[in-house]
């Protein structure tokens, strides 16, 4: 049984004082959420210390943005697992399609990056997703599957999670139809060749959604960006009905 991990990504939101606010008008939003699904909150590394306190005898898990391949050295504004794991940090994103755009990261050092946390205890949520033109151009199956191959290289699919993300749908407000999103999902499923893979979709998830989008037969849960920096929002979403 593949049990849904709802985690929302505040990428660059929150110093430590809001991120303290916001949980404490968060817990009590989803006291009576069901302890079938996994609830991640993955803050700056700023506020990972913070969260760790303010989270302690909570259902809700934390997860880092991101996670180098080596225990420590000479990496300039990058961390390691080691850090992360002092502080009860239990996932870590890789992969996603900003540090893949705007740092020009490749699907080798993602795969380093999974297989680093996986070393260290830590699941990673590794991001998949093509372009509105790689898409347009009928590309977006084999993007994926390049993605997943070389990504996952040496990994464990029974101790990670897949998000895809379809890049044009993150921020965009567009949201791929969740039809085509579980259709996307059950290929990734079968090319990993994992039943009990968990797969999350990822781009404009929001309360409006979010119960649709987890009525889908292959889709294990949601990376929420935006959405999730309101606690209202993220309760909504984390206390999702299907």
């Amino acid at each position: 049984m593949r049990k849904p991990v709802i985690a929302g990504n505040w990428k660059m939101h929150m110093t430590c004082a809001q991120a303290k606010q916001y949980i404490q008008a968060f817990l009590p939003l989803i006291n009576q959420t069901p302890n079938d699904r996994h609830l991640v909150i993955a803050p700056p590394f700023t506020a990972l210390s913070t969260l760790a306190q303010e989270l302690k005898g909570s259902l809700v898990e934390l997860s880092s943005q991101n996670v180098h391949w080596e225990d420590d050295g000479a990496y300039t504004a990058e961390i390691s697992p080691m850090m992360l794991t002092e502080f009860q940090t239990k996932y870590s994103i890789v992969g996603h399609s900003e540090p893949r755009k705007y740092f020009s990261e490749s699907d080798e050092q993602i795969n380093r990056r999974a297989r680093s946390a996986q070393a260290h205890e830590l699941i990673p949520i590794v991001c998949v997703g093509e372009t509105d033109e790689q898409r347009e151009r009928g590309e977006a199956e084999r993007v994926i599957r390049r993605q997943i191959e070389q990504g996952l290289e040496g990994t464990d699919p029974e101790k990670l999670v897949v998000a895809y993300e379809p890049i044009w749908a993150i921020g965009t407000g567009k949201t791929c139809e969740a039809e085509e999103a579980n259709r996307i999902c059950s290929l990734i499923r079968q090319w990993v060749g994992s039943s009990d893979l968990i797969i999350q979709y990822g781009g404009s998830v929001k309360p409006s959604n979010i119960d649709e989008i987890m009525s889908m037969s292959d889709i294990d849960g949601v990376l929420v960006g935006g959405a999730s920096l309101e606690p209202k929002s993220f309760a909504r979403i984390a206390n999702y009905q299907n």
